[in-house]
This record gives C-alpha cells, structure tokens and sequence, in this order.
C-alpha cells in the first residue's frame, strides 16, 4: 500500500503533468512555424521536421519503453523521460539553426515517449474498479485539452517572449515533476516471473521502419518523388519492414503478438492512429491557413482557434456520463462523424464560405475529439494482461503520435502537390510561397499564392474527411463480440472498465 506521500492522486497529478507537457508540445509548435521559419530562414519541408521530428521519435521509442517500464519500472522510466525532455528543451530554446532545433525536437521525443508510455500502466496500478475508469477518463480528457490549447498558449509566448520561449518554459516545470516523482510517485512494474527481455533488434528495426517510411513523404515534394533518396528510403522502408514482423514471431519480441490478436485492443490501437492522423495532422495547416491567408498573428490564431479549444473542453465535461449510456464503438463512430463533418466545414472554408463556417468546423472537430479518445484508452487498458500494462500503453500510446506524424507527412506531401499546381514563382521565392509569407513575393503574385494557398488547405481537408470515414467504419472492432487469447489473464472488452472509460 502506498504511503500517505504516496497516495493515487500524486501519482495522476504527475502523470497528468507529464501528459500535459508531452501533448502541448505537439501543438503548440504549429503557430510558431511561421516565425520559426523566418527566423532560421528554413522552407517547409525542414519546418515540418519540427512537427514530424518530435512526433516520430515520440512514436517510434513508445513500444520499447512500455516493454523496458514492466521490466525495471515503470517510474523510473517515467522519470528518466522526464529528464531528458526537460534538457532536450533546453536545446531546442538555445538551436541555432534549423538543422539543431529538428535534433533537439527528436530528443524531446525521445523522452516525451519515456514518459507517456508508462502512464496508462501507472494509473492503472494506482487505482481499481471505477476510480480506475474515472482517472483514465480525465487523464484523457486533460491531455486532449492540453493539445487544443497548445496553439493559444503558443501564440501568447510567440507574440510576447518569442517563439524559443515554447520550449524554454519546459525546463522548470519538468524539473518540478522530475523532483515531485522521486519523492511522492511509487514504483510499480510486472511480476518477476512475467518480465520480458528488451528487444533491442526488435527496437531498432522500429524505429528505423519509422524513419525511411516517414523521410521520402516529407522530403518527396521537395526534392522530388523520383529522386534516388526519395526511392531508396521507400526501398528500405519495404526491406526493414519484412525484416521486423520476421524478428517479432519468436518468443520475447518488442511486439506481443498476443495482444495484437485482441480485436478490441488491436482496434483501439488503429482507431487512436486515425483520429490524431485527421485532428493533429491537419492542425498544422489549419493555423498556416489562418495566420497567412488572413494575416493573424500567432496570438490571433490562438484566438481564432478558441472554438475548438472551447468545444473540446466543454465536451469532455460530458464524456463520462456518455460513456454510461452509449458503447465504445458507439462513441468513437460518432466523434470521428462528428470530426469529419468538421473537416468538410473547414474545406468549405477554404473554398471562401466565410468565418461562421470556420467555426462550425472548428466546434465539430472539438466535440468530436472529445468523444474519441476517453473511450479508446478505457478498451485498451481493460483488454490487456495487468502483466502487460506497459507494454499495452505503450503500443497503444506509440499509435497517436505516428498517427500525427503521418498526418504532417502524408497532408503535407498534398499541401505542396496542390500548392505547386496553383501558383508558379520562382524557385527563390518558393519557401515564402509554402510558408505562407507573402509579403516576401512580388505583389502581383500575393492574390494568386493566397488563393492556391486556401485551395491547398481545402484539399488537406477533405482527405483527412475520409480518414474519419474509415474512423466510423472502423469502429465496429470495439464492440465486445470477439473472444480474448486467454481468458484467465486477459479482461474482457465488454467489462465495466471498457464500457465506462
């Protein structure tokens, strides 16, 4: 039991704390890539790096170290996460250059994965029965709230202290929970008998399937779909792709296989990845739109992106009580309905239908988050082995970041396809174009670039819409008709914990 310095609520305040951090720097970068942009006179293809970097090595570390947090501990590895993207942040307030903040932002992923892969497992060993399902929810719910406010939190610090103030402000709050961790959280880790060896091929394959599959689509519209990097990483992508899911059918792999053969779990997991590729992917280039097509400044665009920040907070208010109404997959249908009629909204937007239509989408995509994730993360925890709690959280958790990742990628690869399509400058002034700073061109080409500008927006709408609309057909893997692999250690998806959280 733990100690009256060691009580549950210590142990969600810090977890909470952690999440908050880990999730706002996701986000809070976007209004930022403009001034970013100018500052270390970079183009898009490297200001996407600043998103994508910290978003990869976020994802791409999360299954080892839910795997190494059951072996040693899941604190310890909480804690040495926290550390280290206490002092990344450090690194990327001080870059010098684009080339340094890109190595810092993967550093901070690095230790943002240390600390969110544990959470779920932490929580789930603080708490049991419905204190377990409430803390798992608001956990959530504060996590999705802290993504939504990362782009007016970020306009305040770029329009007051600078942009290097966003990762700056980190360094004293991580080493508050740094210290706050060692004194107040209790260890927790699997059973001796259950702990697996660290699959340290398994991890390197991981993350460098990751890496060749995430450079040609950021560097492809750049350099070139058919340039020889751009092949040979597709290639390579291919190649350490049959070489990981080779490496995981022996016994002690990264991946337990076992828990991929939980339909509600594996169903989570692929649920999670799509909602963050259509919310958070698009983020990005929805306050791109609205900082350059309307010339807001970054605290405008905070501003302007109160609806969404607003609905998201007041729906998640109300998540709990649905939970007791409506399924999982009832609700997770829904809020990827709800987002993807938002993200019609907002192409409609882009095509000129005028503010009240900005903020209808804008709304949707809110409510629409706010639905989404409680109830993933409830089926996820219930479906796993309590041996397996790390590891569960971190495949689960690994699948939101690559999901944003892929996002910034994918949309980005369009964003330019349609961009470069609409308007023609002169290879010097294309960064401008990408970037949204018009006031570098000619002003006789500012009127054309604005409007290709709002047409590219229009089209990374729509395709994040029928994203949602494999969310909703998807949805169906959450309904508690599948059989668990072992009955005695897996809990069924249709349990209480499922149902509520």
């Amino acid at each position: 039991m733990p100690s009256c310095r060691r009580t549950p609520r210590w142990t969600f305040a810090l977890v909470s704390a952690g999440g908050v951090m880990m999730t706002l720097d996701v986000t809070i970068v976007n209004v930022a890539l403009s001034d970013i942009a100018r500052d270390l006179e970079a183009g898009l293809g490297r200001v996407q790096w600043t998103v994508s970097a910290y978003s990869l090595a976020f994802g791409a570390l999360l299954l080892t170290a839910g795997a190494v947090s059951d072996r040693i501990g899941r604190r310890t590895v909480f804690t040495a996460g926290m550390a280290l993207f206490t002092l990344a942040s450090a690194g990327c307030g001080l870059a010098p250059d684009a080339g340094t903040l890109i190595v810092a932002r993967a550093a901070q992923g690095l230790g943002g994965a240390m600390v969110f892969a544990p959470t779920l497992a932490l929580l789930a060993a603080a708490y049991e029965g419905v204190r377990r399902q409430a803390a798992i929810a608001a956990f959530a719910a504060i996590a999705s709230a802290a993504g939504a406010l990362g782009p007016l939190v970020g306009g305040l610090f770029v329009e007051t202290l600078g942009w290097r103030w966003i990762f700056l402000v980190n360094v004293p709050i991580g080493l508050l929970v740094v210290v706050g961790a060692l004194a107040r959280m209790p260890e927790s880790a699997a059973p001796r008998e259950t702990r697996r060896r660290i699959d340290a091929l398994g991890a390197l394959l991981a993350v460098g399937t990751l890496l060749a599959l995430h450079y040609p689509l950021v560097t492809g519209p750049e350099v070139g779909w058919t340039a020889p990097e751009v092949l040979g990483s597709a290639a390579l992508t291919v190649v350490l792709a049959v070489a990981l899911v080779a490496s995981q059918r022996r016994d002690g792999g990264l991946i337990d296989m076992t828990l991929l053969r939980i339909r509600a779990f594996s169903g989570a997991a692929v649920l999670g990845f799509l909602a963050r590729m259509s919310s958070l992917g698009v983020l990005a280039f929805t306050t791109l739109w609205l900082q350059s097509t309307h010339g807001y400044s970054p605290l405008e665009v905070g501003l302007q992106l109160l609806p969404l920040t607003g609905s998201l907070l007041v729906a998640g208010l109300f998540v709990a009580r649905l939970q007791r109404v409506f399924a999982p997959d009832q609700l997770v249908a829904g809020g990827f309905a709800l987002q993807g009629l938002g993200l019609l909204a907002l192409a409609a937007a882009g095509a000129g239908a005028g503010q009240a239509v900005t903020v209808t989408g804008l709304v949707l995509l809110g409510v629409g988050g706010a639905v989404i994730f409680p109830p993933l993360m409830g089926v996820a925890v219930s479906a796993a082995p309590a041996e397996r709690a790390g590891m569960a959280s971190g495949l689960t958790n690994a699948c939101y970041p690559l999901g944003t990742a892929t996002g910034v990628a994918v949309f980005g690869a369009l964003f330019s396809a349609r961009l470069e399509s609409g308007v023609d400058v002169a290879p010097a002034s294309w960064p401008a174009v990408e970037t949204g700073r018009f006031e570098l061109l000619d002003p006789s080409v500012q009127p054309l670039a604005r409007s290709a500008f709002s047409d590219a927006f229009s089209a990374v709408s729509l395709a994040a819409a029928l994203v949602c609309l494999l969310g909703v057909i998807a949805a169906r893997t959450l309904r508690p008709d599948a059989e668990p692999v072992d009955g005695d250690a897996v809990k069924s998806p249709a349990s209480p914990v499922a149902q509520a959280s």
